[in-house]
């Protein structure tokens, strides 16, 4: 896990050596271990290396493979990098590093853009083919690793955070009307290319992009998750999924234990967490580190779950730490927390993981993490009124979208109002082939789109604020892919992640399995009084806010006199949804 940036000219330019270094720099959390900058002319790559395979120097990036004639930096982590170099070195590769960065661009070199299909794992990669000049930019199946893009006068940046990319220089930071729509109405989920700047895009998960000398591109889509299936597969008895689903998490909870540092969980005490704990004790691990944290409660809501991680961390012998954040801590640490995000992102838990890393990173450098269980296994209240829907589309949004474009309209300034790009976009994703279920169609949007710009960005982005690397054993693709086979009523039956609970009832305590559903709470931001209001007030009636002119004064007036009145359908405040907004925006000078 890293972080990578560059830069490439289109017009033989040479690029700038102090942008790539500013940006290299913004990425120093992301790689606390190492920093390298390799610079040709008309291209120039720059990375922050955490170690966690391979800790010699022989893996430091850039890499440079002289007799292959490519560069390139890579952020991730690939599982299966020792079977790839068997089969590479049966086709005549020598290798010079014991790490997987080399795989990748031997990988390349043998397979071209193909190669990405071959690799298992969590990954963002740039690589530049030294004799044509050609960038190749890459982006794991399921978005796990970010990747930025910004054009320039003279061609194009790149980076694994968008602040990163501000901090190069000569990005349009003008707000991206379509980006805004989507983040007050999609759940503050923004689909790719968009982000909420229009001088910055972020590549789509499952995306090779071939950029040649001259600018000109193309992409390849490596990969795409079909919910289609065969005839033995809507014969499968529940007893038949449950076996195959119980061997295949086991294999991508083992997957993620590949490193040459101790590897931790994040234990939150709900079934996706405790699930891994339970695996890896199968698998034999002993002396486990795992790590849960909880608030102070508000307005008679409970802020931890200690009850239920005591439960797991005691029945496994875990080595376990407990970390209690009073209410003072959380308000010191926001600032520090919208700062670590590449994009504003609305949810509460944002902020836990952001301390909670904090505190891990001082035990351990990697982890593995529950993110993806309940948009993978239906684990969402929105699934089951789904499964007889006449009007799928209207009923998820009437679930998931925090206001209507009716009421989208009410509360921005007119400019902001045209059109309803996000009831359009989740209409089109409802349309395409390879889900006819309409559970199906919103696990497959819920899994490709939200899961990727809400989950899995928030998890990379707090976790990586302290270099520490996050696993995500139900995002593994070959798990992703059974799942989607597995059909929907599985998923459904016992309020949700069905056939997840019948093979976590093989492993862990039935208490942590039929208890209630729960999330990160952080009361504080759910029910912004005192100071949370304030800082809220503070910041969308600043002057910055003012002229920035997004919202109503009206709608913001009401938002501050009774902040409580105004929760979205998924219980999520909109006062803080707006002012979290204006914070990011403040926080990267915009």
């Amino acid at each position: 896990m890293c972080g990578l940036c560059g830069e490439v000219s289109f017009n033989d330019r040479p690029v700038s050596p102090a942008a790539v270094s500013r940006m290299t720099g913004v990425l120093t959390p992301r790689g606390p271990d190492s920093e390298g900058i390799l610079l040709r002319g008309r291209w120039a790559l720059g990375h922050r290396r955490l170690q966690i395979i391979d800790l010699s120097a022989r893996s430091e990036q850039p890499m440079n493979d002289p007799e292959i004639g490519i560069s390139g930096v890579f952020n991730g982590c690939i599982y299966n990098y020792r079977e790839l170099r068997a089969e590479l070195e049966g086709l005549g590769y020598r290798f010079f590093s014991e790490g997987d960065t080399e795989i990748v661009l031997k990988a390349y070199h043998a397979w071209g853009e193909n190669f990405a299909a071959r690799l298992t794992g969590m990954f963002a990669i740039a690589l530049v083919e030294r004799d044509t000049g050609r960038l190749i930019l890459v982006r794991d199946r399921l978005g796990i690793k970010p990747l930025y893009l910004a054009q320039t006068p003279d061609g194009l940046r790149f980076a694994s955070s968008l602040p990163a990319l501000l901090a190069g220089g000569d990005v349009d930071t003008a707000i991206d009307h379509v980006a805004f729509q989507f983040y007050m109405t999609f759940h503050a989920v923004v689909p790719p290319p968009h982000t909420i700047l229009k001088g910055v895009q972020k590549l789509p998960p499952a995306t090779v992009r071939t950029i040649e000398a001259d600018g000109k591109s193309r992409d390849h889509v490596y990969w795409n998750l079909s919910f289609e299936r065969s005839s033995a597969d809507a014969a499968r008895s529940a007893e038949e999924w449950r076996d195959m689903l119980d061997a295949s998490l086991t294999e991508a909870v083992r997957r993620r234990m590949i490193a040459d540092v101790p590897v931790g969980v994040l234990l939150s005490g709900g079934v996706d967490s405790s699930l891994i704990v339970g695996l890896l004790n199968r698998l034999g691990q002993t002396g486990l580190k795992t790590f849960s944290i909880g608030f102070e409660a508000a307005n008679q809501e409970s802020g931890d779950e200690f009850v239920y991680s005591d439960l797991i961390a005691e029945h496994f012998a875990t080595d376990h730490t407990k970390i209690f954040v009073p209410s003072k801590n959380l308000l010191d640490a926001l600032p520090r927390a919208i700062g670590a995000m590449s994009e504003p992102m609305v949810s509460y838990d944002n902020v836990a993981f952001f301390l909670l890393s904090q505190e891990v990173s001082k035990h351990v450098k990697v982890v593995q993490s529950g993110q993806g269980a309940d948009e993978v296994f239906g684990g969402y209240h929105w699934y089951p009124p789904l499964a007889n829907s006449n009007d799928p589309v209207s009923d998820y949004a009437r679930a998931f979208f925090d206001r209507d474009h009716a009421r989208f309209t009410s509360h921005v300034a007119p400019h902001l109002a045209n059109g309803d790009a996000a009831r359009a976009f989740v209409q089109e994703h409802f349309a395409r082939k390879g889900a006819d279920d309409s559970v199906d169609k919103a696990l497959r949007i819920d899994t490709e789109v939200m899961l990727i710009d809400d989950p899995v960005k928030r998890v990379d982005n707090m976790t990586m604020a302290f270099g520490l690397e996050a696993r995500v054993p139900f995002l593994d693709h070959d798990l992703v892919e059974l799942a989607a086979r597995i059909p929907s009523q599985h998923k459904l039956k016992d309020g949700g992640k069905g056939i997840l609970k019948d093979v976590a009832r093989r492993v862990i305590p039935a208490e942590v399995i039929d208890r209630p559903k729960g999330y990160f709470p952080v009361p504080a931001l759910k029910y912004l009084e005192g100071p949370y209001l304030e800082l809220a007030r503070d910041a969308l009636t600043s002057r910055a806010a003012r002229e920035r002119g997004l919202f109503r004064p009206d709608y913001l007036e009401a938002l501050f006199a009774n902040p409580h009145e105004h929760i979205t359908p998924l219980r999520g405040s909109e006062l803080w949804q707006t002012a979290l907004l204006e914070l990011w925006l403040q926080e990267n000078n915009i």
